[in-house]
């Protein structure tokens, strides 16, 4: 049995709990977040602060970092004495995903996602329920492909970029890093580093 840790305990960790509990070779051994002040256990799960992790030998356990701010991720992964191999990636039974995809270590691919053939997807994203991402796209570590949203071919999503819900990004489109696209925004054209841009066609906004 694979015994599942969660960092993260808000909104988007109760959707990947639901994940675990559809995969019978899991079991949700705990779910630690700072807003827990003391550690105490309901159901046969512990609850607890991060630091929590620091009293297990972590080669015990899966982990998975269930916080859906891409900037939180990347520094939680930082701070935490986590090897990449102990990081789970999780999927759900309805997602179809190809098997000439890639997917990195605590990717999380919700209900309902479809991805297609020699995309390659990073560390730690999120790809949200609905959301297609058609064949030949990269999308690099800690980036956020919201519900719904598309990704025609060929696109490249910079790290830790997050792609609102409902966005449709034309093909051969890259995305720079750190960037936000708008939810309902059409992307036509290139998008440079830590901007964000709204609209149909997306444009930058201020």
């Amino acid at each position: 049995m694979n015994k599942v840790v969660l960092i993260g305990g808000g909104g988007h960790s109760k959707v990947i709990q639901d994940i675990i509990m559809l995969h019978p070779d899991m079991k949700l051994y705990a779910i630690v977040d700072d807003a827990y002040k003391h550690e105490y256990e309901i159901n046969g799960v512990i609850y607890a602060p991060i630091n929590f992790v620091n009293m297990l030998d972590v080669n015990d356990f899966s982990f998975c970092i269930a916080i859906g701010n891409n900037i939180i991720r990347e520094q939680i992964y930082k701070r935490l004495p986590i090897k990449d191999d102990q990081y789970i990636t999780l999927i759900h039974p309805s997602a179809v995903v190809s098997h000439k995809s890639k997917i990195g270590s605590g990717t999380v691919i919700m209900p309902n996602v479809i991805i297609n053939a020699d995309s390659t997807i990073g560390k730690h994203c999120i790809i949200n329920s609905g959301a297609i991402v058609e064949h030949d796209n990269i999308i690099e570590d800690y980036a956020h492909i919201s519900p719904h949203a598309t990704l025609s071919g060929s696109v490249r999503v910079g790290k830790g970029t997050h792609i609102g819900a409902g966005a449709t990004v034309i093909p051969e489109t890259t995305l720079g890093q750190w960037s936000v696209v708008g939810a309902g925004a059409v992307v036509v054209k290139d998008v440079s580093d830590a901007i964000t841009v709204v609209g149909v066609p997306a444009k930058k906004i201020n």
